[in-house]
């Protein structure tokens, strides 16, 4: 299996380098791209550099780079994961502006007709976002705002994020076991816990 996985500049770095990971665990080629502010959230919010980031993943491309190999849909892909997906990003894949590659990549994915997923992360929303997020939708997209689940009873952010990661997997049919699933025996064990 390959995957684009793309780092904007929105809060939430995080999410796409536990992406990297976990793709990685599961033995999934990834191609990265990482926007000029995603770079600088990278350092911002973690504890790595954009170099150990790039790392992480099989093969990398520079964020103005229209010549990469996911530029183009004869480089098959399962698809796309945006992770965080920046407004701004969300903003120009809905209005078809692919000035960077990580927006071209988008559109490719789209008109493939491949699964493209964006985890867009912005609060509140204004209703640009979201009829930008409503015309994605219409164009096939999946918006998935890291909205956390707290069923699971997390004990820390790294199983929050987890939790996230491993849902947005599930959109490409990648099914792994590292976070507890909904079955309605949760239920039962909180109530005991009454």
């Amino acid at each position: 299996m390959r995957l684009v996985v793309a780092i904007t500049g929105a809060t939430g770095a995080i999410f796409g380098v536990r992406m990297l990971e976990l793709a990685a665990d599961a033995g999934i080629e990834t191609h990265l791209c990482i926007s000029h502010w995603g770079q600088r959230t990278i350092e911002h919010e973690t504890s790595l550099s954009v170099a150990e980031v790039r790392a992480l993943a099989t093969a990398t491309y520079g964020p103005n780079d229209q010549s990469a190999a996911i530029s183009s849909g004869s480089f098959t892909t399962s698809g796309m994961v945006i992770a965080p997906c920046s407004m701004r990003t969300l903003g120009a894949i809905a209005h078809s502006i692919a000035d960077n590659l990580v927006v071209r990549a988008a559109e490719v994915t789209l008109k493939e007709r491949r699964r493209l997923v964006l985890m867009a992360r912005e609060t509140p929303l204004t209703e640009g976002h979201l009829e930008n997020m409503l015309r994605v939708t219409r164009y096939g997209a999946v918006v998935m705002p890291p909205t956390p689940g707290f069923y699971s009873q997390p004990a820390d952010i790294s199983e929050l994020v987890d939790h996230l990661v491993v849902r947005a997997l599930d959109l490409f049919d990648v099914h792994l076991d590292r976070v507890p699933r909904w079955s309605g025996a949760l239920r039962a064990a909180a109530a005991d816990r009454r």
